[in-house]
Formats: structure tokens, sequence, C-alpha cells
């Protein structure tokens, strides 16, 4: 059910162009009120914003049981969705204690405000020392992973930048309810509580106006499905921190060792289908399939997952699905993958270049060369050996959380920490130098 809200008081708008104008104000207001918290933070010392970090994961863990009473709400009005996506959504106290450990640990980070990445003095005389900065204001635009609202929250506040976050209309209520967390966090550190606002409506023209509030928003950063990234890579006029799927890959080669593939490969796909660094593609070297290939997919079908093969692949496991073309190019987020043996290393480097979304792909291999050929000749953010795809966090990386994974290159590539969502700037001394 759709949430009505702007403007204050929804009884007095009357008709839709009255409707969206009322929007188009209040989120501008919304802007320059988080454009003002921006310049607070900017100056903020450590300090104070550990302290509201400290704070809302404090009150994170003693609102457990509100959050997931929320949570409730949402998840039987998203009975429609996908199981992996109620996945996504749902909350219990084990994942909210998650959340709360995030906010901790991006706590106990450096500030990265301040931080000189390199000085140097001319010969002139003048001084010049590149620092880092934030951002400014950071739009969030997420759909219905309701911990993306602390994980985006705190991440934006340690690096200190203002946060306008919309979530999508099926975690609203468990978002708000996090949300209300970190304001709880800004007041006890004296923080303006403008720094992190949650846009008050699920109707999808307010996205549309966050990507055109250009010289508000400094950065907008997505988090969602193909549909969405796809919109906002078109409408956006404000920059973007782009975000693909995850079409990710496992490569068992030549040199693997069984063992650890079946274990690697079960956990990559199967641990949470529904996350980005899920594997959606397995492909394994020709030398190897027969003896290693029908013992890996045997795990998978036996926990539920479907196979879908091709032709070597369906020879050496009659329960398989005859793979199209598409499924080489597909983002499951399912109990779903597409297996190709392929004939070396070269071959699966190819396949992945072509049919990958540069996101995260993995070699299972004995052979350190081979491992760091595939490592540097794959042309995506994040690139592993011997591991679990679903290694693919800010968390896992000790970042304490992240916002997405971008698969671009401007910028920021990779999970995107604090120290990614900063900028830098020069600053110079002289001592009355002139330019000849």
């Amino acid at each position: 059910m759709p949430v009505s809200v702007f403007p204050a008081d929804p009884a007095a708008a009357t008709g839709e162009d009255f409707g969206t104008h009322a929007m188009a104000t209040t989120m501008v207001a919304m802007g320059n009120r988080a454009r003002n918290a921006a310049l607070i933070l900017a100056q903020t010392q450590r300090t104070a914003k550990d302290q509201a970090l400290t704070v809302a994961a404090r009150v994170l863990r003693s609102r457990s049981a509100n959050i997931t009473f929320k949570n409730i709400e949402d998840m039987e009005a998203a009975k429609e969705l996908s199981q992996s996506m109620r996945d996504r959504l749902w909350l219990n106290e084990a994942r909210i204690e998650g959340m709360a450990q995030g906010l901790e640990a991006i706590a106990a980070l450096p500030d990265p405000i301040g931080s000189v990445l390199g000085e140097w003095t001319r010969p002139n005389g003048l001084r010049i020392s590149k620092v880092r900065v934030p951002l400014g204001v950071i739009g969030i635009i997420y759909e219905s992973r309701p911990n993306v609202t602390a994980d985006a929250g705190g991440l934006c506040l340690k690096a200190g930048n203002a946060a306008l976050l919309r979530c999508g209309s099926e975690s609203f209520y468990s978002s708000q309810a996090i949300m209300d967390c970190l304001a709880e966090g800004l007041t006890a550190a004296g923080l303006p509580n403008d720094a992190l606002q949650m846009v008050q409506t699920t109707d999808r023209a307010a996205v549309g106006m966050m990507l055109s509030m250009v010289g508000i928003i400094d950065v907008i950063v997505p988090r969602g499905g193909k549909s969405l990234i796809e919109r906002l890579t078109v409408e956006s006029k404000v920059p973007l921190f782009q975000s693909l799927e995850g079409i990710c890959h496992t490569y068992v080669h030549t040199a693997a060792d069984l063992t650890k593939a079946r274990s690697v490969v079960l956990n990559a796909k199967m641990r949470r289908t529904g996350i980005c660094g899920a594997t959606e593609t397995l492909l394994v070297d020709r030398a190897v399939a027969k003896a290693m290939l029908p013992a890996i997919l045997s795990d998978l079908i036996m926990v539920g997952c479907e196979i879908r093969g091709c032709p070597e692949t369906l020879a050496l496991e009659s329960r398989a699905l005859a793979a199209t073309e598409a499924d080489w190019k597909s983002e499951y987020l399912e109990a779903i993958l597409s297996v190709k043996i392929v004939a070396d290393l070269d071959e699966a480097i190819n396949h992945i270049n072509t049919h990958g979304s540069h996101h995260t792909d993995a070699i299972l291999t004995e052979d350190v060369v081979a491992a760091e050929c595939f490592m540097t000749k794959v042309d995506s953010a994040i690139t592993l050996h011997n591991a679990s795809t679903q290694f693919a966090d800010g968390g896992e990386f000790g970042m304490g959380a992240e916002i997405g994974i971008s698969t671009g290159k401007l910028h920021a590539r990779g999970p995107v920490g604090v120290e990614q969502l900063t900028s830098f700037k020069y600053k110079v001394r002289g001592s009355g130098q002139i330019r000849p």
C-alpha cells in the first residue's frame, strides 16, 4: 500500500499538479537542509561522528522488537515478491545485531576527513598538500534491503556527508524504524538531524526529482535491481556511482582441488542466492569436467539448485536443463545456475569479459600463475582466488559496511565504503610568491 506523505498535511493537497508541486517543494527543502547540514559535518570532529554511530547501534539493539514488528508489516505487504527478494527484505534479531555491529565497525575506522594523501614542495617554495574532504550531499536510492538504511547512513556520516535516503515501498516501514535509530544517534551527539533524512514517500516521482537535483545532491548511489539501475543511468542528471547487476562467475581451473571446489561453489551459489555477489555462472575446464563436475552439480541439486547447462554439461548431468544464450547474461538471484564447459583459462577469461557485468569473479586453482593471470585479465571490480564470490561485501573487506558494489571505473570501484564517499582538495601554502 503506497505511503502518503507530501505535503505535511496530505489532506490539503488536491489535484495531481498540486501534489507534484508540493512534492518538488518538499524535496528541494530537504536538499537545502541537507546542504546546510553537510557544511557542519565537514567540520565535525571524529568523536561526535563516532558517538552518533555508537548510540545509534545501541538504540538499534534496544528497539529490535519494534524493528522486527515493522518488518513484519513490510513482509506481509510484499507476499508477491520472489523468495530471494523476500530474503533481502527480511529482518530478524541476528540481522539487526549485524547492522548494529556494522555501525560500531564504521565508528572504529579511522576518520578519513582531513587525512593528507600527499604533500610536496615546489622549487618556488610553494607547499602543496592533497587532503581528503567529504563529497557533500549523497542521494541513496535503494529497494528491498532495509539494512542499507543503517549501512548507508553510517558510512555517509563517518565520511562527513549528509544523505537523502529513498527506500523502496516494500521496505518503507522497516527502513523508517531504522532511520529513527540513526536520528537518536545524531541527537545524542549534538549533530543536525537533517544530516540523514529519509524521503517520506513511496511515489516514484520522488526518484525522478532526486535525479534532477543538480547543485543540491552531489552524487547518487543506487542499490537495486536491473530496472532501477537502468532507469537511473538513463535519467540522472546528477553524477552516479555505476552499479550494474551481479553476473558473477566461478571458474574451476584444470589445477583446482576438488574438495575445495565443491565447498566453494556450493557456498558461492547457495549461501544467499538473492545477493549481488552470488555466483550465477559456473565455468569448468574440459580437462577436469568428467572428474569434478558431476560431484559439484550433485551437491547443488541436492539443496534445490536448478542447473542450466551447455551440451557437454547435459551429457554429464541428466537432471540439468539446456541453457540458452540468454542464460550466460542472466542475474538469476534465485537457486538457478548456468554451467559451461570451457577449453582453457583463455576461454574462461574471454567468456567472463564478454558475458559478465564486471562485478565479481573467482578462479579455483592450485596454480598461482594461472590465478594471477585470471585476476589480472578479468575486467571486474573484484576478482578472487580460491574463495567464494559471496565475499564481495564491504564488511568482509574490513570497511565496516558498504553502500554497494560499484562496477564503474570513475571515482569508486568495488565496495563503496567510507573512503569511496570522499573526494579531495589541494591546499597550497606560500610566503608571498607571485607567478612570473
